[in-house]
């Protein structure tokens, strides 16, 4: 099986490659090929050096998509994206790389498909910012999308795409709404929603968070561990049992900053909590406030994806995954 991984560099791109490496399978079928691409080339996955192509490809450009594609990986996951602050401050950007680089991938594979055939799984990460305020709680599986930023309408634009794709046969597609990931390790990025992870990730080392909304702000998260399980499953998922439907919610976790703040302070104690410092943003909060507060994804768990329980086992699990310990 040849897996090929757009967005490879990133946090959950890293982590979906060291997975299937250690895995060596997926879905019963041995791994013998990696094509991992990203704007800088990404590095391998320990232990799959000798078997791993690198790529420094921006999909946006032209003749990029169509390198990728003439290699015919049996399994593509689309992660590349900017993230939603950087796709609202630079407009032509954003719709430049979520937008036209999907398209032009989803292309790239139709054309091919009309020459011999191919039809691999393509498996899309969409987002829960293809839904904006106001939002009942939980939000169903029928609930129309109403993006309130440029990032959520490029992946509202992108799942639609995917859904006629797949209806025409180029490939066969799933996209999965990534619940915000948290706790992300390493180095904040230009997300709104970065500070969902900081005001936890920082404290748990001893170091200062700013905390830029109120902490009656509600979101749904999931880890970067649950992350992984899902792109593996979507993988591998009869997508018969999927239907014309082709995009779902993820689970996950509804949790206040406030409730967040609280499960730290279980965890780590008041010295942690004290860490974090309020430094109120509008920008932020007007942005995140018109985003989802939580997700019945009943079609996403009789499908079989699962994700934590609390806020409490977020935490466990970057403590697990991350600092190399438990609390």
């Amino acid at each position: 099986m040849h897996i090929a991984i757009i967005g490879a560099a990133g946090m959950i791109g890293r982590k979906l490659g060291q997975a299937l490496a250690a895995a060596g399978q997926l879905g019963g079928r041995p791994i013998e090929r990696f094509t991992l691409a990203d704007v800088l080339a990404p590095a391998a996955p320990p232990g799959a050096e000798a078997a791993s192509t690198l790529l420094a490809a921006d999909l946006s450009a032209p003749g990029q998509a169509e390198r990728l594609v003439a290699q015919r990986p049996d399994v593509i996951f689309h992660l590349a994206a900017i993230v939603s602050g950087e796709a609202e401050d630079d407009f032509e950007k954003g719709y430049r790389i979520n937008l036209d680089g999907t398209r032009l991938l989803f292309e790239a594979i139709r054309a091919e498909s009309g020459r011999s055939g191919y039809r691999p799984r393509v498996v899309f990460t969409s987002s829960i910012a293809v839904y904006g305020a106001p939002l009942p709680m939980p939000i169903p599986d029928d609930f129309l999308h109403t993006p309130l930023t440029s990032y959520g309408t490029q992946k509202a634009i992108c799942e639609l795409l995917l859904s006629d794709y797949s209806r025409r046969g180029f490939f066969d597609g799933i996209g999965i709404r990534l619940p915000t990931i948290c706790v992300r390790p390493g180095k904040p990025n230009k997300a709104a929603s970065g500070f969902f992870s900081s005001i936890v990730r920082e404290p748990l080392i001893g170091q200062e968070a700013v905390l830029p909304v109120p902490e009656d702000v509600r979101h749904w998260h999931a880890s970067p561990r649950s992350a992984v399980g899902f792109l593996l499953h979507a993988a591998t998922l009869d997508l018969a049992r999927v239907g014309p439907r082709r995009n779902l919610s993820m689970p996950g976790v509804s949790a206040t900053v406030g409730e967040q703040i609280q499960a730290l302070r279980r965890h780590a104690g008041e010295q942690a909590v004290r860490l974090i410092r309020r430094e109120p943003d509008p920008r932020i909060t007007e942005i995140v406030r018109s985003w989802a507060p939580g997700f019945a994804a009943t079609r996403a768990r009789e499908l079989g994806f699962v994700a934590e329980q609390d806020f409490d086992e977020i935490i466990r699990v970057h403590v697990q995954d991350e600092l190399g310990g438990s609390l």
